[in-house]
């Protein structure tokens, strides 16, 4: 009996929390769990261009490895937009990383670390950021609407797959 009301009460936690009853503090419940979905994986790929451009930056002779994974990102950021026009458009490679946006929860500031010295730790450390948010994407998966659902799973197996090109030995045989 008791095992059943703690299910019960887990089950209305779980309805709430689709539904939008007994949002966070500070949650705007006009805008739709879409949208805030889409906007916080927006900034978060905007946060994760800015450290491919960052590492290019220190790193010139990274550039030329580097360019097709950061293009992925800046096509998964405008997939990302597409029913979010007022996100504007993507940063360029001399924008300066954003001061008014606030830090998405739903993941690290990927854009905000410091690009090691060594060419290698720069790499590690961009795949760790790419690691991350594939994670988080992959996490934020349960909650997200259905076709959205399918785009973070995409753009999260994506960014698993960029963490192991910017740690493998490009030219190596297998």
């Amino acid at each position: 009996m008791l095992a059943g009301a703690a299910a019960a009460a887990a089950g209305s936690v779980l309805v709430s929390g689709c539904t939008g009853e007994g949002a966070p503090a500070g949650a705007d419940s006009g805008i739709s769990l879409e949208r805030r979905m889409r906007e916080g994986a927006v900034r978060d790929s905007r946060r994760l261009l800015e450290r491919y451009d960052a590492t290019a930056a220190a790193h010139p002779d990274l550039a030329e490895r580097l360019t097709p994974l950061r293009e992925a990102v800046a096509a998964h950021t405008r997939a990302l937009a597409l029913t979010t026009p007022e996100a504007g458009p993507e940063p360029s490679r001399a924008a300066s990383p954003s001061a008014s946006a606030p830090p998405s929860p739903s993941a690290p500031a990927a854009g905000r670390a410091e690009v090691p010295a060594k060419p290698a730790e720069a790499l590690s450390a961009l795949a760790d950021a790419e690691r991350s948010l594939s994670e988080a994407r992959t996490i934020a998966l349960a909650g997200a609407p259905g076709e959205l659902a399918r785009m973070l799973a995409s753009v999260a197996a994506c960014g698993a797959v960029h963490a192991y090109l910017l740690t493998s030995n490009p030219g190596a045989a297998s």
